[in-house]
């Protein structure tokens, strides 16, 4: 359904035009430092609390339909909590359950945030992501062809680069996201030097991290919200230049890997992470022995094992998250934890073709989502910043939605009685 493009939900005119300066620096902020997670506590723990303080000293409001989400992350965590009580006195345990509850915080109040200012706060949260990504990119770069002496066990981890995250698997995952906001730029807009480069930084890192899950995400989620842009542009020019341009852009890609490939250190790497066969996949107790052996587990224990303690019944840990949810939280945890993401990506979808100021990078978000659900069937996501961030700004963007079709509605309403 399309929505002219009236007043913007909730309008930040009320608002101090400084107060509304530092709140959209915050968001920025918010973006840019989660590239940043190999200490604890992050910079992203930081600047969340400075913006919760300052944001909610300022005034936000929790609407209506946050209240399933609400609901849900908190039966999960409840679940974990429970679950933890009989192994609390084991290492990290309470640690892993305080950091989910914070998590969930963040989510809730992600949400609060974008439901207002939403276009404004949005174009921050994407410049501020870009940045941090750039950073963790070239950080990783720089760490696998060891450009800073001395750097290259803390910027690369098993000959692969990690940049300024702990794993390459996570540091390849939060670069999914910027990476369709910089190809978004690409091909909506005229050739720019300054996003191609940009693209090719994160692409290159990507590519550098070995993440074979990263590999296929970013093909996947690139191709999906193409595909999602194309069906949503307004003209057969707009059309026309999303797919030619993507057309080169995946040329120019195919080169840049062809040639990292002639590179025999990268080739070698590349050709041992693609292969299907790994040694941790197979077998009765590898990856995908342990889902059926955790499957059957979780149906004969209500309360779950704990968190972190799937080792110790298994060589390694469970690699799904929400077989994850089940183990360390038990039925409640486990079936809130699906819903929630069941719920999240239907009213996702829902929401695809809605006429919003923010709908490309609506699109954008919920593609980079999407692709984190599916590889949450494979690897741990559950304390992902950036996959808590997506859900808190996807929900906050289905709030702002809401409102933005009632200001439309009323103003076509008021536009006919002038006319009448």
């Amino acid at each position: 359904m399309a929505y002219a493009a009236t007043a913007e939900a909730f309008p930040s005119s009320v608002i101090a035009p400084r107060l509304l300066a530092l709140q959209r620096t915050l968001v920025w902020l918010l973006g840019a430092s989660g590239a940043i997670v190999f200490i604890e506590p992050s910079p992203y723990e930081l600047v969340t609390l400075l913006a919760a303080i300052i944001f909610f000293a300022t005034g936000l409001r929790l609407r209506p339909v946050f209240i399933p989400l609400l609901l849900l992350l908190f039966l999960v965590n409840l679940g974990y909590s429970i679950g933890a009580i009989p192994v609390m006195d084991k290492p990290q345990v309470a640690n892993w359950v305080a950091t989910s509850w914070y998590m969930a915080m963040t989510v809730v109040f992600l949400a609060m945030v974008f439901s207002e200012d939403t276009s404004a706060r949005l174009d921050m949260l994407r410049h501020g992501l870009i940045a941090g990504a750039l950073v963790a990119a070239t950080a990783g770069i720089a760490g696998y062809f060891n450009v800073v002496p001395g750097q290259h066990d803390l910027l690369t981890l098993y000959g692969r680069a990690r940049g300024t995250f702990k794993d390459p698997n996570v540091l390849a995952a939060f670069l999914i996201l910027p990476a369709l906001f910089v190809l978004q730029s690409v091909v909506s807009n005229r050739l720019r030097l300054r996003s191609m480069i940009a693209l090719g930084v994160i692409m290159l890192a990507i590519l550098l991290a070995f993440s074979r899950a990263a590999w296929g995400g970013v093909a996947i989620t690139s191709a999906f919200m193409l595909a999602l842009m194309v069906l949503t542009s307004r003209s057969h020019a707009e059309r026309s230049r999303i797919i030619v341009t993507s057309i080169i852009a995946v040329a120019v890609v195919v080169m840049l890997v062809a040639v990292l490939l002639s590179v025999d250190s990268v080739s070698e790497l590349f050709k041992q992470r693609a292969s299907l066969d790994q040694s941790y996949d197979e077998g009765r107790f590898g990856r995908f022995g342990r889902y059926i052996l955790g499957a059957d587990m979780a149906l004969d224990l209500p309360f779950g094992i704990g968190p972190l303690q799937f080792h110790r019944y298994f060589p390694e840990d469970t690699h799904n998250s929400y077989l994850n949810a089940f183990m360390s939280g038990g039925w409640l945890a486990g079936v809130c934890y699906a819903a929630l993401v069941f719920v999240t990506v239907i009213i996702g979808f829902r929401h695809v073709f809605v006429r919003v100021p923010w709908q490309q990078t609506y699109l954008a978000i919920f593609a980079a989502f999407l692709g984190t659900v599916g590889e949450a069937f494979i690897i741990d996501t559950d304390h992902w910043r950036h996959f808590w961030m997506m859900m808190g700004a996807m929900w906050g963007m289905f709030a702002a939605a809401q409102s933005y079709r009632a200001t439309a509605d009323q103003a076509l309403i008021a536009r006919h009685d002038s006319s009448a």
